[in-house]
């Protein structure tokens, strides 16, 4: 297998399950659709599981609860953008281990997880951090919309990891890759959800805790 293989197949089953609802255009639908959320046992799961302290004021709990779930039960986002595997889970709550699970709320979502490169040489593919910042924001202050729009065409908002115009080095992604789409991360499968279901994640990103995060050149008062 592949080292890009490997990477795709990474992500794909750490992310691919986080699926949830959002708000409707048509208010009555909406309605009638938050009232089936609420009765939703996946609603109460995913507040059950969720890891850390939420900030719930002003949000709608049925989308913050089944964004948990996907999130939380059903994928492993924090797989990937945690610091990595060494610091996920707190001293003496690693379930692989056979101790009681509890993740480590100072990197939980926070990014900074290095994959390595696609190929030797060139730059590291690095998670980002899905924390709000200090306005409350999730994903490094992305709007609803610069989150959808990034997920239904998979380009990296940031362009942190341009395609490399020579020979491949450690701030540029060689061909094949499209340094211009965010690699790893598996936007062509969750481009085809809904813009509700999308919301749900989103709305649930915006409740956890602002993380500092490991990546890069990350402002250093994120957090405020």
């Amino acid at each position: 297998m592949t080292r890009s293989r490997l990477f795709q197949i990474t992500g794909v089953c750490a992310v691919a399950a986080t699926i949830a609802i959002v708000a409707s255009t048509n208010p009555s639908k909406a309605k009638a659709e938050d009232r089936d959320h609420d009765r939703d046992s996946r609603v109460q799961i995913g507040l059950n599981a969720a890891p850390v302290p939420l900030d719930t004021r002003g949000k709608n709990m049925a989308l913050v609860g089944l964004g948990s779930y996907y999130v939380n039960v059903v994928g492993d986002c924090d797989g990937c953008h945690s610091a990595g595997p060494q610091t996920e889970y707190a001293p003496g709550g690693n379930p692989y281990f056979n101790q009681k699970e509890k993740v480590n709320p100072a990197t939980y979502l926070g990014g900074g997880r290095n994959f390595g490169p696609l190929i030797p040489g060139s730059a590291p593919i690095i998670s980002r951090n899905l924390t709000p910042d200090a306005s409350g924001i999730p994903i490094g202050g992305d709007s609803f919309e610069k989150f959808v729009h990034t997920i239904r065409t998979g380009i990296d908002p940031d362009h942190l990891h341009p395609p490399c115009t020579g020979a491949p080095n450690a701030n540029c992604i060689p061909h094949p890759f499209d340094g211009n789409l965010l690699q790893i991360m598996p936007w062509p499968n969750l481009r085809k959800l809904s813009d509700r279901d999308l919301r749900a994640i989103y709305e649930y990103l915006s409740t956890i805790p602002c993380v500092q995060g490991n990546y890069p050149g990350e402002d250093p008062h994120r957090c405020g």
